[in-house]
């Protein structure tokens, strides 16, 4: 079978704390179209599918032309669906019709800062390991995580790492938490996952600081378009 590689974009309507989020307007174009424009320019991909049980974001895609081959069933459409079982749905329907794919490329629809040249890179590193580890696009901890507090009720703070406080940075070595962007995989994982499947067998992509930002308030929504604009200008002045 030839290399085929499927683009998945969860876009559910039933977004609770900001509504309408995967496609409201976004510095001029509703949210979802960025990381569209991001997966078509890249090249990659045999079949672009935004994965949605919403009348309303299916027209609003198809006026991209880009058509929506069906609809996500309601059982995995709700505040706690994990996205392995979405992702394993995908690729099951596109067999029914027909259709394999080697691997599977998640693209979260509120990722308007990665880009084509992004998921190039992030495809080159799962290709040159021949799909043996799952790639997720990662970003540095601003600060180590070794000197991570709790805080307690009473507002007490908690040290997670007793005795590290002491420890200077330049002697900790850099850690990495998942931006919530993108992860390439083998279609045998997806189809292999249990629940939401497992966090080991991947490689780390790093993205940059500005990239990683996770759009899960309005607070956020606000320092993403500013941060957007702000790239935006210095690729113009450049």
């Amino acid at each position: 079978m030839l290399n085929r590689r499927l683009a998945v974009i969860p876009a559910r309507g039933g977004s609770k704390r900001i509504p309408n989020k995967n496609i409201r307007d976004f510095c001029g174009r509703p949210m979802i179209s960025h990381i569209i424009e991001a997966a078509r320019t890249s090249d990659l991909f045999d079949e672009i599918h935004v994965s949605t049980d919403s009348k309303e974001i299916v027209e609003l895609v198809e006026g991209f032309g880009l058509g929506v081959d069906f609809m996500r069933p309601l059982q995995l459409a709700d505040d706690y669906s994990p996205i392995m079982p979405v992702l394993k749905f995908v690729l099951e329907e596109y067999r029914l019709r027909g259709q394999s794919f080697n691997s599977v490329v998640l693209l979260m629809a509120c990722a308007p800062m990665i880009t084509a040249i992004d998921l190039c890179g992030a495809a080159s590193l799962f290709d040159s390991h021949n799909a043996k580890y799952s790639v997720l696009g990662v970003a540095e901890y601003p600060c180590p995580v070794e000197w991570a507090f709790r805080r307690e009720s009473n507002g007490v703070l908690v040290p997670v790492q007793p005795g590290m406080f002491s420890v200077r940075s330049q002697d900790l070595a850099p850690a990495y938490f998942d931006a919530g962007q993108f992860c390439f995989m083998s279609s045998e994982r997806v189809l292999a996952a249990v629940g939401a499947g497992s966090d080991e067998g991947f490689l780390g992509y790093p993205i940059q600081r500005h990239q990683a930002i996770d759009i899960d308030s309005m607070d956020d929504w606000r320092f993403a378009e500013l941060v957007f604009k702000s790239i935006c200008q210095i690729q113009d002045q450049a």
